[in-house]
């Protein structure tokens, strides 16, 4: 019974840090802009 009851506070606080670590941050960069290809180059006088 004892073993069980350590374990199951064992697990408890494994789940309690890993709620708590840190997430990853997130990518903020723009993506890259859209490259145009001939025609609509043409037509957009760009």
């Amino acid at each position: 019974m004892q073993r069980i009851s350590r374990l199951t506070l064992a697990a408890l606080i494994t789940l309690g840090l890993a709620a708590c670590a840190t997430a990853p941050q997130q990518d903020l960069t723009p993506p890259p802009s859209k490259r145009l290809d001939a025609k609509t180059t043409l037509e957009n006088r760009r």
